[in-house]
């Protein structure tokens, strides 16, 4: 193929100035500006809007639309070029090139010491080149844009006040720290910091330096206890976190019967009375059963039983204490005791009191006990009571109450 043929076979050449890269931001940009000057300069009205789309413009300058896109947005960057709005579903672009903008960029890019705009190229790793320019409308604030990828970037250095010191209601640091060291071991105390009590500790003095009150440090510098003021005792509970003794071996004997451990039901039914809504489910239920056992209680009473039955959970109980199982322990096998040396002096276990047996003024009579046997109410106390306190030497025998053989 001939060179001549060849070369029309191309079609006519775009016109690229290299000099205006460091303007518009680009080699696609200055190719895209000077292809839309030449198109306004060839219509009748200089100010009209040029219409065209991607695929006019990729054929005109070789453009594909991601280039088309980048040069479009480096231009609208400069207030280079203006788009209107036009139909999302086509893809017509109405542009127009500011000349006034573009002849002042010049001018100013030529004028020595340039007061608005500033160019530097800059050679990186990859010797990419980087134009930093300063815009006129935020004085005194520097953008820099990449010229490949366009993207405005976020200032990176972050202004630091030297001796930083956290600010709150405190009079002193030494009064900061004390309040802090009280965080710690309350979080301590209640595992509420996970493993991290001085984490947690930090997030309540930051919340409070910016402006979020605490009541942590209300109580603090009332001289509370931390936490104190916050507790709320609820309807099942003598004092707050302390539920009433009867209610609380209620619901252990529960799990009990259900076959957990004892170790486990404890903790199971402490767990289920902490539940604000469960524990007043229970707690209204309780009460219910109670009330069921007073009118039962009353109803024997008036059939003449001196001692109604009640739940082994009404019974008082001494508290288990770390004490009390470390002195068992210690006077069943020293070696074992909890947190005891064997050279330690073992104390005594408590001598258990011995309960002196039920006069007879206290054990009811047969008769009594047969009145109330009648009826059906009166039969399930009766043979409760008698299955308690065998004591009595009581027995039913063929729907009769009589004393017991001993042999």
């Amino acid at each position: 193929m001939k060179i001549g043929i060849f070369l029309g076979n191309l079609g006519n050449p775009a016109i690229y100035y290299p000099k205006l890269a460091p303007i518009t931001g680009g080699v696609a940009a200055s190719i895209f500006l000077c292809q839309l000057l030449q198109w306004q300069s060839q219509q009748s009205n200089s100010g009209e809007w040029v219409k065209t789309n991607s695929s006019e413009i990729e054929k005109a300058t070789g453009l594909n639309r991601e280039e088309q896109e980048l040069a479009r947005r480096l231009l609208k960057v400069r207030s280079l070029l203006k788009e209107k709005l036009t139909n999302p579903n086509t893809d017509t672009l109405e542009l127009w090139a500011d000349i006034d903008a573009f002849e002042e960029k010049l001018n100013n890019f030529w004028t020595p010491n340039p007061p608005d705009i500033i160019t530097e190229i800059r050679r990186e790793s990859h010797n990419h080149p980087v134009e930093i320019f300063r815009e006129t409308s935020p004085p005194n604030h520097v953008v820099k844009t990449d010229k490949y990828f366009g993207q405005p970037r976020q200032q990176i250095a972050v202004a630091v006040t030297p001796n930083y010191r956290f600010s709150g209601p405190w009079n002193s640091q030494e009064q900061l720290h004390k309040f802090q060291r009280a965080l710690e071991a309350y979080a301590q105390e209640r595992n509420l910091g996970f493993g991290n009590p001085s984490g947690w500790a930090f997030k309540i003095i930051d919340s409070m330096t910016k402006g979020l009150t605490s009541t942590f440090w209300e109580e603090f510098i009332a001289g509370i206890p931390l936490g104190e003021s916050q507790k709320v005792k609820r309807d099942w509970e003598i004092e707050p976190e302390v539920p009433y003794p009867a209610f609380e071996e209620e619901r252990i004997q529960y799990y009990v019967h259900k076959g957990e451990p004892l170790e486990a039901a404890v903790s199971k039914a402490r767990a289920d009375l902490r539940n604000p809504v469960l524990g007043k489910d229970l707690w209204e239920g309780f009460l219910r059963k109670c009330d069921r056992l007073a009118d039962d209680a009353l109803k024997a009473k008036q059939q003449g039983v001196d001692t109604p039955y009640l739940p082994s959970s009404f019974n008082e109980k001494p508290p288990i204490t770390k004490d009390s199982v470390m002195r068992k322990l210690g006077a069943i096998a020293p070696q074992f005791a909890l947190n005891q040396s064997t050279s330690e002096i073992i104390p005594e276990p408590p001598k258990l009191e011995q309960k002196e047996p039920p006069t007879a003024a206290e054990i009811p009579s047969i008769s009594s006990l047969q009145k109330a046997y009648q009826t059906p109410l009166g039969r399930s106390i009766v043979e409760k009571q008698i299955a308690a306190n065998p004591d009595w030497g009581y027995e039913i025998v063929d729907g009769e109450i009589v004393e017991s053989i001993p042999f």
